[in-house]
């Protein structure tokens, strides 16, 4: 069986990827966002490949096209921005909400945007966020330390994932220690610069290759995800998986079983919740020990058998 997968969106494309079983040849067609490989080149890539299944990530122009060119059946991936804020765009709305009617199968990404997807497409289910587990897997806590090494691994976006809260939250912490970031995002200059204000001890650092991210998340004490939207974020679920404490903010109601922080709760403070897993080794270990109970459900390689379930109930009808 082939299948064509066009666009990704996180690394969840290429994860499942290495999973699904022998029987499924993948063509990945991937692009960047430079002008002509994300307009030109990807439409003549879809016009040529030739498919038992087309799986689509977001819902914009490379879903459109796919549609448009005739490829059937195609299954929409939303990630989380495309219905979240890209459906209500004058621009880019209509494009979205023809995607959503037309595709065959509609998955989504995060629980928040499923009842919005469900509104056009009565096919919608939410497919958790998978991690590779030959990556990111748990390795013991560090040593105890004077000085505790924090990794805030989103990017900065502050008002889609909240960085510069966990920066004002940094700076009120009684425990000594030192933060890692990745210079990336379109507040990344604006974040830097916070953090001096703050008189925070911040190394801004390169962006890593994927598979690398797994040494930043070990050689931590504490990582940080998001404070934004409430969602599960990709580096929030990998850095669970490599048996660290993570900080980051959900909705529980979309979540009622994930150990993290309710952003919609009255009660959580960050720096409540800083101060006590740097103080305690046993609220680490806690907390470790919720999360990689919580987490097995987004393993790769159970979460590729149920991609390959989806793929096959097409090629029965």
């Amino acid at each position: 069986m082939k299948i064509v997968m066009v666009n990704d969106c996180a690394h969840v494309g290429e994860t499942l990827i290495k999973y699904l079983p022998e029987e499924f040849k993948v063509l990945h067609l991937k692009r960047s966002r430079r002008f002509f490989d994300k307009t030109f080149r990807i439409a003549w890539r879809i016009l040529r490949s030739k498919g038992d299944v087309y799986h689509v990530h977001y819902l914009l122009q490379d879903c459109y096209l796919t549609l448009k060119f005739g490829k059937r059946p195609v299954i929409g991936h939303a990630h989380g921005s495309d219905l979240r804020d890209t459906l209500h765009s004058r621009k880019w709305g209509w494009i979205i909400k023809y995607n959503l009617r037309n595709c065959d199968k509609i998955l989504v990404a995060q629980p928040t945007i499923l009842e919005t997807a469900r509104e056009y497409n009565e096919t919608a289910e939410y497919f958790p966020i998978p991690y590779d587990p030959k990556l990111f897997y748990p390795k013991p806590l560090p040593k105890e330390r004077k000085i505790k090494r924090i990794f805030l691994a989103s990017k900065h976006d502050f008002k889609i994932k909240g960085t510069d809260k966990f920066l004002y939250a940094l700076a009120k912490v009684n425990v000594p220690f030192e933060l890692k970031t990745i210079n990336y995002g379109k507040d990344a200059q604006k974040a830097q610069m916070l953090a001096r204000k703050l008189g925070l001890k911040a190394k801004f650092i390169n962006k890593v290759p994927h598979e690398k991210m797994n040494e930043l998340y070990w050689e931590a004490d504490l990582v940080l995800g998001s404070f934004g939207v409430g969602q599960l974020d990709t580096v929030a679920i990998e850095a669970m998986a490599c048996g660290r404490p993570v900080i980051h903010g959900i909705k529980k109601r979309f979540f009622p079983n994930c150990p993290l922080i309710d952003i919609e709760s009255a009660d959580y403070k960050i720096t409540d919740k800083l101060n006590n897993l740097l103080n305690s080794k046993k609220a680490r270990e806690n907390q470790v020990s919720m999360q990689l109970e919580y987490i097995r459900q987004h393993d790769a390689s159970l979460l590729a058998k149920k991609l390959s379930e989806t793929y096959l109930e097409f090629m029965s009808n």
